[in-house]
């Protein structure tokens, strides 16, 4: 499919390097993908490395195992290829330095030769002169003998590009509709760096045109720098892309962007995570974390919060989006997370739960997995929460409650010691120990003894998880089995009795 312009789709997500994938990048490459499938185009995964200085090597394993862990495979790039490489931008020097060249030869663009002493005594005075920070254009007209004089010194420059000085930039934002920049309020931003490496700004623009990419969807951080790729396009003569500036998403108090520097606080204190390997680490499905993503900034309509990406592809327009920065709700990921849980088939659930499990050090029996995975299936909200939950099943040695964990509210320990005697007898008695008979059983006995349900199936499972929250009793006793309920029952009777032994 192609858009107004009768450009076929193509859209890239372009990140640096420099370390795992921020939950924010991991948003711009979502709807980026949502767009590019709704139209049947091609989503191009590119990577931006020329700041060498912050350059880490094991950044794109970090950054593509973020990407297909969310599902947002990529039609071209690294890894998978296609006709429109390199797909790294350090493989690609050759390309951005001939059309710097071209600039410069065109007198788009400019040599300028300061040290950085120079500049800084520049920015210095300007400073002082209560000027605007930034370039002050020096070198912009050099005649020809003053250009001799520096190459003669051996010194090495960079090449800037030649901003209009006067009139406006004007640009229709495919988000933020029509944009008005003062050319005069601008700078002669670098190009080409002292070693050869190009900046962003020349870079995004030679790739996105020889990639021919149709949409630049990026972060509304880049907002203030879109008049100057603007008139690089203009300069180079080639038609630019459709530009669409999305909102950041902010702290959840709604000041300041998500920052790893400094991490944003939940309502109890606790540092929500910024990377995406935090989330995957903590047991967030993917299914819930591109729901949630997609919830920011843009509407599903029809008052719908749960959606599948399939769902929300079809429907993926940007005139949809919403221009406006929103903050993260780290509650309503969590309630996503949880309801997504809900939707998955008990064999898939068990599989997910299975590494958080074995991370946690315990030997997984998969026939116990698949029957505990339906009892906690409604109980957590992230995957890791299965070790504190119901971890103890797959324990080489069960660790028996200390005795100040078993009597419930409004009970001492003697009236602990009688529920428990009592409940020992009548489970014994039991022929059939599946839920329904213990169920019967039990709740029956908390009438005769003039407990609540909530007082004696609370005593029962402390005695034989050792938790005082877990997986519900009767179906735990189900699956480990009669006698060794019996004995864990037993055993917390006896430390009643002899406090000393577990302490």
């Amino acid at each position: 499919m192609t858009d107004s312009n009768a450009h076929p789709v193509r859209v890239r997500f372009a990140p640096s390097p420099t370390g795992s994938l921020h939950i924010g990048g991991l948003r711009t490459a979502l709807f980026n993908w949502l767009y590019a499938r709704h139209n049947n185009g091609a989503f191009i995964l590119r990577i931006e490395d020329t700041d060498q200085t912050r350059f880490d090597p094991t950044a794109l394993q970090t950054l593509t195992e973020a990407l297909r862990w969310a599902g947002l495979t990529w039609d071209e790039g690294p890894e998978v290829g296609g006709n429109y490489g390199p797909y790294v931008q350090s493989e690609r020097l050759p390309l951005y330095q001939k059309w710097a060249q071209w600039l410069l030869d065109n007198d788009k663009a400019y040599k300028a030769y300061e040290t950085p002493d120079e500049l800084k005594a520049m920015r210095d005075e300007m400073t002082a002169r209560k000027l605007p920070p930034g370039y002050n254009r020096q070198h912009r007209n050099l005649t020809s003998e003053q250009q001799a004089a520096f190459e003669a010194e051996g010194r090495p420059y960079v090449i800037r590009f030649k901003m209009p000085l006067d009139g406006e930039t004007v640009v229709q934002d495919a988000v933020r509709g029509e944009v008005r920049f003062d050319n005069d309020k601008q700078q002669d931003t670098v190009l080409l760096k002292a070693d050869g490496f190009p900046t962003y700004h020349m870079a995004h623009v030679v790739d996105d045109h020889f990639m021919e990419i149709s949409h630049v969807m990026r972060a509304v951080e880049w907002l203030p720098s879109l008049p100057v790729h603007w008139q690089l396009w203009l300069a180079f003569g080639w038609e630019p892309p459709i530009y669409a500036h999305l909102p950041v998403m902010l702290n959840p108090n709604g000041k300041g962007k998500m920052s790893k520097r400094n991490p944003p606080l939940d309502k109890f204190g606790n540092i929500i995570p910024v990377m995406v390997h935090d989330y995957i680490a903590r047991g967030y499905l993917p299914e819930a974390m591109d729901n949630f993503l997609a919830n920011i900034g843009w509407s599903f309509g029809d008052e719908r919060e749960i959606f599948t990406m399939t769902e929300a592809l079809e429907r993926f327009e940007l005139d949809r989006i919403n221009p406006a920065n929103s903050a993260f709700p780290p509650e309503k990921l969590d309630w996503l997370n949880g309801e997504h849980i809900r939707l998955l088939a008990v064999d898939d659930l068990a599989r997910r739960l299975k590494p958080f499990l074995e991370k946690a050090g315990f030997e997984v029996n998969t026939d116990i997995l698949l029957k505990i995975t339906p009892l906690v299936q409604t109980r957590i909200k992230t995957l890791s929460e299965i070790t504190e939950l119901a971890g103890f099943f797959f324990r080489e040695e069960f660790i028996p409650p200390k005795p100040e964990m078993l009597p419930q509210k409004k009970m001492d320990v003697a009236q602990c010691r009688a529920a428990l005697n009592s409940a020992y007898n009548v489970l014994a008695a039991l022929e059939d120990f599946g839920f329904d008979s213990q169920h019967t059983a039990v709740e029956a006995l908390a009438k005769e003894l003039a407990l609540s349900n909530g007082q004696l199936f609370g005593i029962l499972r402390v005695a034989v998880t050792g938790q005082q929250i877990s997986t519900p009793v009767f179906e735990t006793m189900e699956i480990i089995g009669k006698d060794v309920a019996l004995n864990r029952i037993k055993a917390a009777i006896d430390n009643l009795d002899n406090p000393a032994k577990t302490v």
